[in-house]
């Protein structure tokens, strides 16, 4: 619980300050129990009080935040579909052109800058699933193999992993150890060290409760960058087999499914992209990427997007390569298992590579498949059941909880509007940073 934004938005509306004092000393008992004392939570609201007060209204241009009155939820940021697209191309317009080879702009895993030697840098970073903040260990594998699988998947070959921690005041301290495990885990299998990182509480003394989140970030190498506007009219589209990772371990976990858990814990597709270097066919490769922002689907429309070609896909290739237990878990719950992360190596290569490319991972016991096409024009297209349709993603990627299946996936009425508005908090952001520049300048 945000105790601060708890007693901000309770001043904001005007209420009195004796009863939110009061109501926040009682939320604080509830939450802290026998951890702390009625007179101590009393204390704590009370200075809790007086430091929303005092920042309630700031002045200022550095201090003035910029607000588009549509929350991180009414936009579905962070849920892998149109709405979350969206505001990553707003976030690209906001950083603005860079000396990099790839940036934020080409919506790819990673970003790329070439050294001074000639090699290219390639970074990442990605944040721990938010669901599995009760399951450390299981959010320090998952979210340490997607690091790595987002360096691989630009022809690179990871050399070290960072970590962020951040557990709320009221979290076990096991729960760094716990997680920092399962990040290692990775690391001891790959020989890919994580080397530094951060420990922080959520919030410092203003986050009560045990949520912990944070992420993992890495950085690689590499001569020949596989970066999604390098697809071209007349590639085709291979995938190897997938078993899902943090989606799917929630997905099992918040549905009762827990034995579908293991399914998920496995390193295919690092050793899937180690067989393709290693058999020196990544020269013949133009893309790569991982199945996961929104499933097949959000991969296909933001490479569409960025090289500007059409792909089209063929489902009766694209179900066999999906782990049984989980697509069956998927089809039970009538979950799309086409928009949901399946952690699967999605490859993009001229026709004559993609033999070599299934031989190789064949030799692995890896199993892969030509599952379409990239063609002139723009979007994506699904052939299912001789039928042609509109592959699109939705406005949330499959919603794979109740609570999720609950706020839906349909594109609100109003999206346009609030992609306005999205577009002036952008265009705002863009102003502020000019004005900060020009100043210290």
């Amino acid at each position: 619980m945000d105790i601060e934004g708890y007693a901000k938005r309770a001043l904001l509306s005007g209420e009195n300050e004796t009863q939110i004092e009061e109501r926040l000393t009682r939320r604080i008992c509830e939450i802290k129990g026998s951890n702390i004392t009625q007179q101590h939570a009393r204390e704590l609201a009370h200075a809790v009080m007086i430091e929303a007060d005092a920042t309630l209204k700031p002045e200022g241009d550095l201090l003035e935040s910029i607000i588009s009155g549509i929350t991180m939820g009414q936009f579905g940021v962070g849920s892998r579909g149109a709405g979350d697209f969206y505001t990553h191309e707003q976030i690209a317009r906001v950083i603005g052109k860079t000396s990099a080879e790839v940036d934020t702009s080409h919506l790819d895993d990673s970003g790329v800058v070439k050294s001074g030697s000639g090699e290219y840098l390639v970074v990442t970073v990605d944040g721990i699933h938010s669901r599995l903040s009760d399951y450390p260990f299981l959010a320090g594998f998952h979210v340490a193999r997607a690091a790595l699988r987002d360096i691989y998947a630009m022809g690179a070959r990871p050399l070290a992993m960072l970590s962020d921690i951040h557990v709320a005041d009221d979290g076990d301290v096991g729960k760094i150890f716990d997680h920092i495990a399962g990040i290692t885990t990775v690391a001891e299998l790959t020989g890919v060290p994580l080397i530094t990182g951060s420990t922080l509480r959520i919030g410092g003394d203003m986050v009560i409760g045990e949520r912990m989140t944070g992420c993992v970030g890495a950085v690689g190498i590499t001569r020949t960058v596989s970066a999604r506007i390098l697809a071209e009219p007349g590639d085709v589209i291979l995938m190897t087999e997938g078993a899902g990772g943090g989606t799917i371990s929630t997905t099992a976990l918040y549905y009762g499914k827990h034995d579908i858990v293991d399914e998920t814990i496995n390193i295919r597709f690092i050793e899937a992209c180690e067989a393709i270097m290693d058999a020196g066919l990544l020269e013949r490769i133009h893309a790569m990427t991982d199945v996961t922002n929104g499933g097949v689907r959000g991969d296909a429309r933001e490479i569409s997007r960025t090289a500007g070609v059409e792909l089209v896909f063929q489902e009766e290739r694209i179900r066999p390569l999906v782990n049984s237990a989980v697509l069956s878990m998927l089809e039970e719950l009538e979950i799309d298992y086409l928009g949901v992360s399946l952690d699967a190596l999605l490859i993009i290569a001229p026709p004559d590579s993609a033999n070599d490319i299934i031989s190789v991972l064949a030799q692995k016991g890896i199993a892969a498949d030509v599952i379409g096409r990239v063609g002139q024009g723009s979007g994506a297209k699904l052939e299912i059941d001789g039928s042609t349709i509109d592959f699109s993603p939705r406005f949330r990627e499959s919603a794979y909880t109740p609570i999720k299946k609950l706020v839906g996936e349909d594109e609100p009425m109003d999206f346009q509007a609030m992609c306005d508005r999205i577009d002036d908090s952008a265009r705002m952001a863009i102003d502020k940073k000019r004005r900060i520049i020009e100043r210290l300048k």
